[in-house]
C-alpha cells in the first residue's frame, strides 16, 4: 500500500544538544574526523546502520539517549570544543586571505558550476569523477578559504543505484531522494521559499534553492520538483544525466541560467559579495553564459559589448578527450529553445555553439564549442589532456598552431582530507611550524617511520577492505538468489591486492585484463605467490555495450576456481572508495591512450601509498616515475584495436608476473617485504605534493582566476572598455581581409652554421588597419618532412616603417641555435592589450604562395 503524501518529522534536540544539528548540517564533518568520531559516539550502532550520516542518525536516536546525552558532562565538553572548532574554521584567515592581501587583484567572488558534485555518499548528486572532482574543489575551496559559490541542481533521483542479476547483468533502481532528510537548508527570501524561473517554449520552468554547507562555501542546488511546475517540469530534475535530448538542454537551461539567477538572489537574501569570475565546470553548464550576456543586454548595453564583458570573467574547463563525450544538441532544438527568448538574438545564440569549422556538423549545437566561445581562458585537466583538447579544438583557432590553441592545463588534484586513510594521516600529521609541512601534513614523515609500523597498518588497511568487500559480496549474492557460503573466504590480508575501479565507457577497458583469462587465472591462483582483483564500476544505463563489459566481468569472478581471488562489487560510491584505496597495493589504470582526461582515482590511490600500474595517460603521463609505479607500454602503432589490445594485455600481465609480483614477495630477515615498504615511502613523499587538490586550486587561483579578475575589472572600470574593445574587434574583423604579406626575404644562403644571425625583412601591407591594430610576428621552427613548422617559437618584430605604395617594412632577426633543418615564416595577428592571448580572435595573415625558408 502507498502514501499519498509524505512527511518528514525532525528530530528536537535537548537545548543542549542543538549544536549537534548545526554540525549534522555543515558537511566539513564528512572530511573532519574529530566531527565524524563525536556522532558516532551518539549511538555507535546507530551510526554505523545510518551509514555514517549524521541527519539520519539524529532523526532515529532514542529519545531516552539524548536526554542522557544532554547530562553527560565529557559528551557537552566534547561538542563545545568541536563546535568552538568549526566558527574558527569558518570565520579565520586561511590561505587565500593572504593571497588576496598581497593580490588585491584577486577576485572577491567565485561561481563554480558543476552538473554533478560528489561531496558525500549522504548526497549522492554525481556520477563519477566530474562529480568528484567537483566535490574536491568545493572541499579544497572551503580548506583554502577560497571564496566559491558553487552551482548545480538537486536530483530528485540521484545517480542510479547498481545491482546485478543472476546472469551478471547490470540492473539500476533509482531511490527517491527526501531533500528534508539530507543536510540541506531550503533557501527563503522575504516571501518565503525563494522560486527561480526560466523560460522555456510556451510555459515556465520553477524550482527552488537547497543550500548545502560545505565547510565554508555554500552550494546552491536547483530543484524542480515544485508545485507551481506542470507533471513534466516538476521531473526536470529527476535524474542525473538521464532522459532524452529535450531533457537534458532543460536541465542544462537550468543549471546555466537558472543558476545565474540562483546566484544573484542568494547574494542579495545573504548580503554575500556577488562572483566577479564564473567557472564553467565542462559544457553542461555552459548557458550561464547567455543569461550574464541577457543580463548585460537589460542593463543597456549591446550584444558584443556583454560578450566582451561575458568572456573577460569566465573561465572554462573541458574534462572530455573524446568527442562522443561532449553534448551536442540538435541545432532545431536550440531554435526551439531560445526563439524571442527575453532578448537574446537567436542568431548570435546559434553562433556560440555553431561547429562551422572543417570537420563539424553544422546541424549541432555544440556546448564545449559555446563554453570557449563564452571564455576568454579555458583549460585541459591535465598536461597530455590539455594537447589533446588544443588538437580537438584547433578548427575555432585554425589559423593558429596547434601549440599555441588557447587551452591552457591545470591538472586535477584530490582532496587528501577526504581520501587518506585516517591512520595514515595520523602518522603523516606535521608538528606545528615545520619546515616539510604542506596543508598541516609532511608527505616525507614515513621515511622516519619503522617499516614493521607501516606494513602492519597496510595490512589493516586491505583487512578493512576485505571485511566491506565480504559484506557487500554477501548482500549482492543473496539479491542475485547465488549461494554465499563461500564469501567469509574470499580474498586474503596477506595476498598483493589490484584495485580496478570506475565508469565503464569502452576506451576504459574494463576488461583487459580479461585478455587471456587461462593467464589471468593463473597469476590469481598461483600456489605461493598469488594475486588478488577487487573490482568496481557503473556503466550509462543507455549504455548496452557497457553493461556487457560489466556482465564478462562478473561471470568471469564467479568462477569456483577463481571466486575467492577476483570479485566484483556493484554499486560503486564514495562509501565504497574510502575503503578500497587503502587497501590496495596497485592500482590499475588501461584507457585506450590519450583517452583518459586525468583519472584521479590512481591519485587517490597513490595519498594511500599504492602504487600505479597504468597506461602513460592523464596524470600518469605527466608524473610517471619508476619509483610510483610501473608503466603499461601502449602499443599505438599497432594495426587495429583487437592487436593494441592483445598487446597491451601481454604486457600488463608480464608487468604483474615478473616485476610487480616478485617484488611484493621479497621478504628479508623480518619477514618485511623492505624494497615495497620504500616504495610506499617514495610514492607518497614524490606524489602527495603533486596530486592534492590544494595544488590544483591554487594554480585555479593564480593562473585562471585571477587573470579572469583582472581582464573583468579592465573591462568594467576602464571609461568604456568592453564597448571600446567590442568596437575595436568589428573593426578588425571588417578590415581584416584587406591585411596581407606582401613580401619576406632574407639575406642568407641555404646553408649556415649554428649561431648565424639571419636577417629577415618582410612587407606587409595593413589596408585600412593601423600598426598598433596588429602585431608582425617572426615565426622560427624545426620542420617536418613537408616543411610544416614544428614547436614554433614566436618573436614579435619591433616596429615597422612606412615605405612608398602603402606598405610597411619590418626587419628582424633569425639565430640558428641548433644543427638541422628549421624554417621561418612572417605572420600578423591582431593587437590589443586586453585580448587574453593573440589567438584568442583566431585571425592572422601568412605570406601568400611563398614557401617557408628553410636552413
Amino acid at each position: 500500500m502507498r502514501a499519498i503524501r509524505r512527511f518528514t518529522v525532525r528530530p528536537v534536540l535537548p537545548e543542549a544538544l542543538k549544536p549537534l544539528g548545526d554540525l549534522a548540517r555543515n558537511l566539513r564533518w564528512c572530511w573532519h574526523v574529530e566531527t565524524q568520531d563525536l556522532f558516532r559516539s551518539v549511538d555507535p550502532q546507530l551510526w554505523e546502520s545510518t551509514a555514517g550520516d549524521p541527519v539520519r542518525m539524529l532523526a532515529d536516536v532514542s529519545v531516552e539517549r539524548l536526554q542522557a546525552l544532554s547530562t553527560d558532562k565529557r559528551f557537552l565538553k566534547n561538542l563545545r570544543l568541536i563546535q568552538a572548532d568549526l566558527a574558527d574554521y569558518l570565520a579565520g584567515d586561511l590561505w587565500y586571505q593572504g593571497y588576496a592581501a598581497e593580490n588585491p587583484t584577486a577576485p572577491t567572488s567565485i561561481g563554480y558550476f558543476s552538473p554533478e558534485f560528489g561531496i558525500t555518499e549522504v548526497l549522492p548528486q554525481y556520477s563519477g569523477g566530474l562529480g568528484i572532482l567537483a566535490g574536491d574543489h568545493l572541499k579544497t575551496a572551503s580548506d583554502l578559504g577560497v571564496p566559491i559559490i558553487g552551482v548545480g541542481l538537486l536530483y530528485r533521483q540521484g545517480y542510479f543505484r547498481q545491482s546485478l542479476n543472476a546472469a551478471g547483468w547490470q540492473q539500476e533502481r533509482y531511490p527517491l531522494l527526501d531533500p528534508n532528510s539530507l543536510p540541506l537548508t531550503m533557501l527563503h527570501d522575504e516571501e518565503g521559499p525563494l522560486r527561480i524561473d526560466v523560460p522555456l517554449p510556451g510555459r515556465t520552468l520553477y524550482a527552488q534553492v537547497w543550500v548545502a554547507q560545505v565547510g565554508r562555501v555554500p552550494l546552491l542546488m536547483l530543484d524542480s520538483d515544485v508545485e507551481q511546475n506542470a507533471g513534466y517540469e516538476r521531473e526536470v530534475t529527476d535524474r542525473l544525466y538521464g532522459g532524452g535530448t529535450d531533457h537534458r538542454l532543460e536541465q542544462e537551461v537550468l543549471l546555466g541560467m537558472g543558476g545565474v539567477r540562483a546566484i544573484r538572489a542568494y547574494c542579495r537574501i545573504t548580503g554575500t559579495t556577488p562572483p566577479e569570475v564564473f567557472h564553467t565546470n565542462e559544457g553542461h553548464a555552459g548557458f550561464l553564459g547567455l543569461e550574464r550576456i541577457r543580463e548585460y543586454l537589460h542593463a543597456g548595453l549591446d550584444f558584443d559589448t556583454a560578450l566582451e564583458l561575458t568572456r573577460a570573467g569566465t573561465v572554462f574547463t573541458t574534462h572530455t578527450p573524446v568527442p562522443a563525450g561532449i553534448d551536442r544538441f540538435p541545432r532545431e532544438l536550440i531554435v526551439h529553445q531560445f526563439a524571442g527568448f527575453d532578448g537574446l538574438p537567436l542568431d548570435r545564440v546559434l553562433a556560440l555553439g555553431a561547429e562551422d569549422y572543417e570537420g563539424g556538423d553544422t546541424s549541432k549545437f555544440n556546448m564545449a564549442v559555446m563554453g570557449f566561445r563564452l571564455s576568454q581562458r579555458a583549460n585541459g585537466v591535465s598536461s597530455l589532456h590539455g594537447i589533446v583538447s588544443r588538437e580537438m579544438f584547433q578548427g575555432l583557432w585554425r589559423a593558429f598552431d596547434t601549440s599555441e590553441v588557447p587551452i591552457t592545463a591545470i591538472t586535477n588534484g584530490v582532496h587528501h582530507l577526504t581520501w587518506v586513510h585516517r591512520e595514515l594521516l595520523d602518522l603523516l600529521e606535521a608538528p606545528s611550524g615545520s619546515p616539510s609541512e604542506s596543508d598541516g601534513y609532511d608527505w616525507h614523515a614515513l621515511s622516519n617511520v619503522d617499516s614493521k609500523t607501516i606494513w602492519a597498518l597496510k595490512r589493516r588497511m586491505r583487512e578493512d577492505l576485505i571485511a566491506m568487500t565480504r559484506e557487500r559480496l554477501a548482500a549482492s549474492g543473496a539479491n542475485r538468489g547465488l549461494a554465499t557460503d563461500w564469501v567469509a573466504k574470499a580474498l586474503s590480508p596477506d595476498v598483493l591486492t589490484f584495485g580496478f575501479a570506475r565508469r565503464v565507457p569502452s576506451y576504459k577497458r574494463l576488461t583487459l585484463m580479461l585478455r587471456d583469462p587461462d593467464r589471468l587465472k593463473a597469476l590469481l591462483t598461483d600456489k605461493d605467490r598469488p594475486i588478488q582483483i577487487v573490482i568496481a564500476g557503473k556503466a550509462h544505463p543507455a549504455d548496452e555495450g557497457g553493461k556487457a563489459l560489466v556482465q564478462q566481468v562478473v561471470q568471469f569472478a564467479d568462477d569456483h576456481s577463481v571466486r575467492e581471488h577476483i570479485v566484483f562489487l556493484p554499486d560503486y560510491d564514495i562509501a565504497m572508495a574510502k575503503r578500497l584505496y587503502p587497501g590496495c597495493d596497485v592500482w590499475m589504470n588501461n584507457p585506450l591512450r590519450p583517452y583518459e582526461a586525468c583519472g584521479t582515482s590512481g591519485m587517490k590511490a597513490a595519498l594511500n601509498g599504492a602504487a600505479n600500474l597504468s597506461i602513460l595517460d592523464g596524470w600518469w603521463d605527466e608524473w610517471f616515475d619508476p619509483a610510483y609505479g610501473w608503466e603499461i607500454p601502449s602499443a599505438e602503432g599497432a594495426d587495429g584495436l583487437e592487436r593494441r589490445d592483445d598487446l597491451e594485455a601481454k604486457a600488463l600481465y608480464d608487468i604483474i608476473e615478473n616485476e610487480i609480483v616478485p617484488r611484493f614477495y621479497d621478504l628479508d630477515q623480518r619477514a618485511l617485504p623492505e624494497r615495497w615498504i620504500q616504495m610506499i615511502r617514495d610514492t607518497i613523499a614524490g606524489l602527495a605534493p603533486k596530486v592534492v587538490a590544494s595544488r590544483m586550486l591554487r594554480q585555479y587561483v593564480t593562473q585562471l582566476y585571477t587573470p579572469a579578475a583582472v581582464s573583468s575589472h579592465a573591462l568594467n572600470s576602464s571609461s568604456g572598455g568592453a564597448e571600446a574593445l567590442a568596437s575595436w574587434k568589428r573593426r578588425i574583423r571588417r578590415a581584416w581581409s584587406t591585411v596581407s604579406v606582401e613580401h619576406v626575404e632574407s639575406l642568407a644562403g641555404e646553408q649556415v652554421e649554428v649561431g648565424t644571425k639571419i636577417h629577415v625583412s618582410a612587407l606587409v601591407r595593413l589596408g585600412e588597419l593601423t600598426p598598433d591594430d596588429i602585431q608582425v610576428q617572426l615565426i622560427i621552427g624545426r620542420l617536418d618532412g613537408d616543411d610544416h613548422l614544428y614547436d614554433p617559437r614566436v618573436d614579435p618584430f619591433p616596429a615597422g616603417v612606412n615605405i612608398d605604395g602603402g606598405l610597411r617594412r619590418y626587419e628582424g632577426w633569425v639565430e640558428a641555435k641548433r644543427a638541422g633543418a628549421i624554417g621561418y615564416t612572417v605572420r600578423v595577428v591582431p593587437y590589443h592589450p586586453l585580448l587574453a592571448s593573440q589567438a584568442e580572435m583566431g585571425l592572422a595573415v601568412l605570406p601568400a604562395s611563398m614557401p617557408t625558408p628553410t636552413y
